[in-house]
């Protein structure tokens, strides 16, 4: 599709009532730019359908960290080079204790995470998903009905901002439309809720930089959260998520009571030397949302498959890392002959729906058990306080688990008996922190 298509509004196939294609995207944000981008060049012919109107548009509330986990998948995309090249900030992540600080080991081998504003990465994404061959862009379309096949998705229809409508037919019809996806409520997939304790809010301020630039920082102020990530254009992306009995006094006076949070924790940034340069956003509802990730003839990616607490920075790696799965499991099958396409997809899905649990089950899981608000528990306190001693094994580990490069039982494997060592050897005075940390980690 070329560039003057995409700015001037639909292909040619918009003017007629219907279209076929091998998958039919709904979403034209991170997920579903990735997913068409990677479908595409696998040589599947790709509709990406999109409500908004303008190709520049971005998500406006997003911490718009990208862990490591990701990095490969952006640099598969062809992105990675291009968002450096236009200011993006290649950081790790550190995280503030009542123990003192966790961060990376010197000479880590896990890669840097990647910073940059959604109001630059959004549409850089979408021009590189619409000027992938094969792919046809449909801007202000929504969906208003999933076209079936007896019990099969097989296509959408939509209706235009001009009233107008199309009906996209399609082997595979794959919802990235966020987290409250539409896709996935028409499709009647089975939903998981999980309760959220706390809200949200942030900004973007001008000014010195923090110590720790160009490294992000997290402050577990237990149960309270305060965040500092340094981005493009020399700005900061201050943001807190306090639990919900302090939401009447942030509603009262939202960047007052932000800039006093952040700049009362310890070794605080300079907020209080910097100026808010956009309103701050906030969001008070952030329920923890899982789908089905599959069905017949469907798929979901992204936040429309998990939408789960942005404490931890990891929907925008998430949502690049699942279309990458998606794309890598299904492609083959969209590529087979008519008589073998059926049997092929949902093997395809089969392994979508697996890969995706093995990557991220197990993440949530955790992400869950902490999102509803509470304080640190007794194995946590005790892994955070040994992981501040500055144990360089233990750093690394913690660094593994949080940018989502390891899971779960990978890092209590690694972590519980280092941690263990590191209490004892306190305990004992054998070597440096003393019996403090085991103290405090037995608080």
């Amino acid at each position: 599709m070329s560039a003057a298509d995409y700015e001037g509004g639909p292909p040619s196939t918009a003017s007629t009532p219907s279209a076929a294609y091998d998958a039919v995207i709904v979403g034209g944000s991170l997920a579903g730019c990735a997913s068409a981008i990677m479908l595409a060049r696998a040589g599947a012919r790709v509709a990406l359908v999109e409500q908004r109107p303008d190709p520049s548009a971005f998500k406006k509330i997003c911490s718009h960290y990208i862990q490591a986990s990701a990095v490969a998948t952006l640099e598969r995309l062809g992105l990675l080079e291009p968002m450096v090249e236009s200011g993006a900030l290649r950081s790790r992540a550190r995280i503030w204790t009542r123990w003192g600080w966790i961060g990376a080991p010197a000479g880590s081998t896990i890669p840097s995470g990647v910073n940059m504003r959604r109001e630059l990465l959004d549409p850089m994404i979408r021009a590189a998903a619409a000027e992938a061959d094969g792919v046809d862009v449909f801007l202000a379309h929504t969906v208003q009905e999933l076209l079936r096949d007896g019990g099969a998705v097989r296509g959408v229809r939509t209706r235009g901002a001009d009233g107008g409508g199309l009906e996209l037919e399609a082997a595979l019809v794959v919802g990235a439309d966020g987290r409250g996806s539409r896709v996935a409520k028409l499709a009647g997939v089975r939903e998981r809720t999980v309760r959220h304790g706390r809200f949200a809010y942030g900004g973007y301020f001008e000014g010195p930089r923090p110590a720790h630039y160009p490294d992000a920082a997290l402050w577990l102020l237990d149960p309270h959260m305060a965040a500092c990530f340094p981005t493009d254009a020399g700005l900061m992306f201050y943001a807190v998520m306090p639990t919900m009995d302090l939401l009447e006094r942030f509603r009262a006076d939202p960047e007052r009571e932000l800039v006093e949070m952040v700049a009362g924790v310890p070794e605080a940034p300079p907020i209080r030397a910097s100026r808010l340069v956009a309103p701050v956003q906030g969001k008070i509802d952030m329920t923890n949302v899982a789908h089905e990730v599959s069905a017949p003839g469907l798929a979901l990616v992204g936040d429309a498959a998990l939408a789960i607490d942005p404490l931890w920075g990891v929907g925008c790696g998430w949502a690049l890392q699942s279309a990458e799965w998606l794309a890598d499991s299904v492609a083959p099958a969209l590529a087979a002959s008519p008589a073998e396409r059926a049997g092929a997809l949902a093997r395809g899905l089969r392994r979508y729906r697996r890969r995706h649990a093995r990557g991220l089950r197990g993440h949530a899981t955790m992400i869950y058990d902490y999102a509803g608000g509470r304080r640190l528990n007794p194995g946590e306190r005790f892994l955070f306080s040994a992981a501040a001693s500055g144990d360089a094994r233990l750093a690394a580990t913690f660094e593994a688990y949080g940018s989502r490069c390891i899971g779960p039982a990978r890092m209590f494997a690694s972590a519980l008996p280092r941690a263990t060592l590191v209490h004892a050897r306190g305990l004992f005075g054998v070597r440096g922190g003393g019996p403090r940390a085991l103290q405090a980690g037995s608080a």
